[in-house]
This record gives C-alpha cells, structure tokens and sequence, in this order.
C-alpha cells in the first residue's frame, strides 16, 4: 500500500475508536476490544494477506486515541489462536484474567494481534474478556469478548481502507418488572409550608 493510503487508514481509525470511546463512555478501567483483518483492510479476502505494516498504522491510530482516554485495550487475534486477546499484562493482571501461551504472528494469530504484541509494553494473551465496546474491521466477530448486553453503534466512517467496520457498546442488565426504576427522577425543590 501507498503511504499515503497508509496515513488514511490511521486518520480512519482513530476517527472511528474516538467516536465509539465516547459513546461508550471509555476511560481508565473501561476496556475495549479490537478486532482487525488487514488483509481486509487492503481489499482483499479475511485471511489470505495479512500486512503488519497496515496492522501498525491501525495499532498507531488506535494508540493515540487510547492515550486521550485513559481506556485498556484488547487486540483479537485470529481463529489459529482461537480468537485469544493481546494486551498488556497489567490490564490481565487487574482483571484477573487467564493467560494462555503463544505469540501471535501474522499467520498465526493475525498482522494486527502481532503488531500490536510487538508495541505495547509488556504483551501477554487472554483466552477471552468482557469489554465495554468493540470495533470490528473486516468482520472478524468479535461479539464474543463484549459484555452481555451489546448494542450496535454505527460509526459515522463505515469503511476502513476497504475493510467494513462494526462496532458495538454495552449496557448494564435491565432487571426488575413493571416497577422497576432504571434512574433516578431529577432532584425537586422541597418547598414546605409550615
């Protein structure tokens, strides 16, 4: 790819991952959950050229966002991994999550998980988690790592580089009946009469 489309998908996606954050509400201790095909990306099918260069242009736009807002981050890799997650070990570490072995390469594991291993500062893989939001490029499915309740969010840029794009927040359970209340009602002046 063209450096100057490189720059685009970095533009892109950092577009994207601020629009969601904000919508979701992101910041520290909120996580989010990416996933990316590059091979999409370039306009090609899942899975058959996988480029860690566009991996690093998406890793650095998604990056700087993440750095605005405070929020972890999860990077999906690719079925061969069985869709595990890099991230940094502190987040695993206060999540309590399960590490699981391997290191992604783009092969194995996919071009984005991988270049996202190689940046952050001390990678480890989780077999799953339950994010606060999540970006899909290239309809990698990455429902299974979100909270129970998702909603879909559409990003005003529906396409990166030629790849689509999804993404979804979440929301706490609704619980209760017909009597439930889900906030509380605004604060009225209590004006008595003595």
């Amino acid at each position: 790819m063209e450096q100057d489309v490189l720059g685009t998908i970095r533009t892109q996606v950092a577009a994207v991952v601020e629009e969601v954050a904000l919508a979701a509400k992101l910041g520290p201790g909120k996580l989010m959950v990416v996933g990316a095909s590059t091979s999409e990306v370039a306009g090609k099918r899942i899975g058959t050229a996988g480029a860690e260069l566009i991996g690093a242009e998406l890793f650095a736009g998604i990056w700087e966002i993440r750095g605005k807002y405070g929020f972890d981050l999860a990077f999906q890799c690719c079925e061969h991994l069985n869709r595990a997650l890099v991230l940094e070990r502190e987040v695993l570490e206060r999540l309590s999550l399960e590490e699981v072995a391997a290191v992604p390469v783009p092969s194995a594991g996919g071009s984005m998980a991988a270049a996202a291993y190689r940046r952050l500062g001390s990678p480890c893989l989780a077999e799953e988690v339950q994010a606060h939001a999540g970006i899909d490029i290239g309809e990698t499915l990455i429902g299974m790592h979100l909270r129970r309740v998702a909603v879909p969010f559409r990003p005003v840029i529906r396409e990166i580089g030629y790849a689509r794009v999804t993404a979804a927040i979440t929301r706490p359970k609704l619980i209760g009946g017909e009597r439930a209340v889900y906030a509380l009602p605004p604060q009225q002046d209590s004006h008595t009469c003595d």
